[in-house]
């Protein structure tokens, strides 16, 4: 479902972050040197030196970097330029510390760190569109410059500053008219908190009212997209036509809704950093490092897709480990054959460039043990030689991934809203408390389940899921998963029965269909909307501290071990034509069905009553999508192999096949012919469609 123009790739961008100005010494000759030895075709620079950039006030200093897009050019390297506006000199936090950043308490961020300003400030907004100007300006024209980053990461912080607080009050007033309509939606009876005038509305440090919370968390997105937008209208004065804006997203940042920032950029790009060694084995579950890291070969799948998901489209991955990425007590740097495998994990997902974070290691500074493809000796070692082969097996592939759509056999939807709301008022629980990341904890089940059952998934957000409709939505994606669907307003809901009555198999998880688009339980049975169709309803749930065993009936045979996990929601049939699919074997819960599915015009809806374990969720997927694309490749394909594909401009398929394991795998073919995938191997082949 490509909704944009193709990104404009000839061949896959590769390359890493360079930073000369980091150096001790000048080496930029020997980096480039080695930069192409390795087919580097690409570098990022520029987006963290504001103070390099500008180091006083008003005084510019613009030619230190044209003997890097001097270098670059000379050898066929092209360049991303970034702006600096997401690293604030000091001198202008000593002229203007009322730009800093506020938390919820009222104190400001402390200088030292980065990105600790509030954007939206007029002050720094007006020193930061000087800079912005100055540097493009300055290099709009050199022909190594093939499109431009705007800041970096945005959203790390949820501005509580007197300005960004009065700009909230003013946007509500503008989107509800009156106090008497917020108090009604909001149900600021509640409590006593029923406000008479607009100056009456109380600071966000001290709300515990859940409607408040997502639409101060639906604000805070909003200044990061207009701020990028601005950015991005600036730059886009100097660009040549040629030349593409985005800016890297890191996903898991608080106050960003993806799919809102991109419409503004030519090309989305992000930042996916994963566990790597054991947490890449297909045949073990390791913890993830730290929450803005994945572990497992589905949650390095899911970052993908959910950057292929901001725009629908091919993206850049301006950002990834080369190393071990993360604190100096967390060195865990990969495999050998795994920084390969994961670069072809990106591409067959949809990535048009793969960047690595960064070139060299650096000596000092926040980030000294975060891993380049230099170690701190600046002598190629084995990262280097590795990420080298990956440049050079980019290099034969040429122009052959051109126009490439990864394919799907299951869609999945994803809330930004949703996401907020169980941020603040978390379903599920971990060591005792509301977990925050409940909503990834729901969605990722399904997910993997997708990739572990060795069918493909796409992400797709509400809003794109309602542009395409219910009749296009089912002829592009016969299963559509929609787990933790909590804030969805009406006519989404209506969407998705819809989508079942043209055809399409609807998978709802927990949660889907509970709350409205203010995050209001609803005052409805339950699942709203969805009930009738479903042929199920419930009125009461459960949290489980301990998983519960599920076993199949009629047309479902879940894998040994198949389980419900952390929640149980309890369904009752409605309909003499629901077909239970799965049962928990429990004294009180056995009387709910896990699993049921219902006909539902020209398609069904599965209701899926628990967070289902890996062995249940890939259990669902695989009876749900009995013929998955990667049949056509290889039939039968168990863990830890898995296959990825999708159509390139020529129509032919290409298809990426993977062994996560330390143990070879003879895979057999669907042509009768066999391959031989080594320990941490990733394999190329093309067919016909």
């Amino acid at each position: 479902m490509t909704t944009h123009r193709p990104f404009p790739a000839d061949g896959i961008l590769y390359g890493a972050a360079y930073y000369a100005e980091y150096h001790r010494t000048d080496r930029i000759d020997e980096d480039l040197d080695l930069m192409k030895a390795a087919n580097f075709t690409v570098i990022r620079v520029g987006e963290s030196v504001w103070s390099t950039w500008e180091p006083e006030d008003g005084r510019f200093e613009l030619d230190w970097l044209q003997p890097v897009l001097d270098g670059a050019h000379a050898r066929g390297i092209s360049v991303i330029l970034g702006t600096p506006t997401y690293a604030v000199p000091p001198w202008l936090q000593q002229a203007h510390p009322e730009i800093a950043a506020q938390k919820a308490d009222g104190r400001p961020h402390a200088w030292g760190g980065r990105q600790e300003v509030d954007y939206s400030h007029p002050a720094f907004l007006f020193h930061a569109e000087r800079v912005i100007r100055a540097v493009i300006e300055r290099y709009a024209g050199h022909p190594a410059v093939i499109g431009y980053q705007v800041d970096n990461e945005p959203g790390l912080h949820l501005f509580h500053n007197h300005g960004a607080f009065t700009r909230f009050v003013r946007r509500l007033k503008q989107q509800y008219g009156d106090v008497e309509t917020l108090n009604r939606e909001w149900g600021l009876t509640y409590w006593s908190h029923r406000i008479s005038d607009w100056s009456e509305l109380w600071r966000p440090e001290g709300n515990s009212l859940p409607q408040y919370d997502l639409a101060w968390r639906r604000y805070q997105a909003d200044l990061t997209s207009e701020f990028i937008a601005w950015q991005a209208g600036i730059v886009r004065e100097y660009a040549r036509p040629e030349q593409f804006v985005t800016t890297c997203i890191a996903y898991p940042r608080q106050a960003i809704d993806d799919f809102d920032v991109s419409r503004a950029l030519d090309v989305s790009a992000g930042n996916p950093y994963y566990s790597m060694q054991d947490a890449l084995d297909a045949t073990r579950v390791v913890a993830a490092e730290n929450e803005w890291t994945t572990s497992g070969v589905a949650g390095l799948h899911r970052q993908a897709d959910r950057l292929y998901s901001s725009r629908q489209d091919r993206f850049l991955v301006t950002e990834t480990n080369a190393q071990a990425i993360g604190v100096s007590s967390s060195n865990r740097p990969p495999w050998p054959g795994q920084l390969r495998q994961a670069a072809f994990a990106l591409v067959s997902r949809g990535a048009a460039m793969v960047e690595y974070w960064h070139w060299h290691t650096l000596p000092y500074g926040t980030e000294t043990y975060w891993g380049g493809v230099l170690p701190h000796s600046l002598k190629p070692g084995r990262v280097y030689r590795e990420i080298a082969e990956i440049g050079a097996a980019f290099a034969e592939l040429g122009s052959s991934l051109d126009g490439f759509e990864p394919d799907a056999d299951v869609a999945l939807l994803w809330s930004n809203a949703s996401r907020w709301a169980f941020q603040f008022f978390p379903p599920l629980a971990s060591g005792g408390h509301g977990d925050p990341e409940s909503y990834e904890r729901i969605f990722d089940a399904f997910h993997r389940g997708v990739i572990e059952s060795g069918a493909q998934a796409r992400v797709l957000h509400a809003e794109q899921a309602v542009a395409l409709g219910a009749e296009e939505l089912a002829a592009q994606f016969p299963v559509l998963a929609v787990p933790g669907f909590y804030v969805a307003a009406d006519d989404e809901l209506e969407l998705l029965r819809d989508y079942a009555a043209a055809g399409g198999h609807l998978v709802v998880g927990i949660r889907t269909g509970y709350g409205d688009d203010e995050a209001r339980a609803r005052v409805d049975v339950a699942p709203a909307v969805l009930s009738t169709a479903a042929g199920v309803s419930y009125d009461e749930f459960s949290n489980i501290d301990e998983a519960i065993a599920v076993t199949g009936s009629g047309s479902f045979a879940p894998a040994h071990g198949a389980a419900a996990t952390a929640w149980i929601d309890g369904l009752v049939t409605t309909s003499d034509d629901v077909e239970v699919l799965a049962r928990y074997e429990h004294p009180r819960f056995a009387e709910f069905p896990a699993i049921t599915t219902a006909v539902h015009g020209a398609g069904r809806v599965t209701t899926v009553g628990t967070v289902p374990d890996p062995a249940l969720a890939a259990s669902l997927i695989a009876w749900a999508v009995p013929a998955p694309v990667a049949d056509g490749l290889a039939p039968t394909r168990p863990l830890p192999v898995t296959v990825s594909s999708g159509v390139v401009a020529d129509g032919r398929r290409a298809w990426f096949l993977f062994n996560w394991s330390w143990d070879e795998v003879v895979l057999d073919l669907a042509d009768g012919s066999s391959l031989t995938l080594e320990p941490w191997d990733a394999q190329v082949v093309f067919t016909a469609a």
